[in-house]
């Protein structure tokens, strides 16, 4: 049996989803943000480092 899914599960509960005022969207680890959750704009340029666009990932379509 795979622990494939058991890891991510994990991992995605350790993460927080950002929006910005246009509406992207963007994943970061809530460890990387201090533990506490922020909008895009009150981000430091050290915490947008480790958050993933997600826009570039699923395209400004999804």
């Amino acid at each position: 049996m795979s622990m494939r899914g058991e890891v991510i599960s994990e991992e995605y509960k350790k993460m927080v989803w950002v929006h910005d005022r246009e509406g992207k969207e963007y994943a970061c680890y809530i460890d990387d943000l201090k533990g506490k959750i922020k909008t895009k704009e009150q981000l430091t340029d050290e915490e947008k480092k480790n958050c993933l666009d997600l826009n570039t990932v699923l395209g400004d379509s999804w």
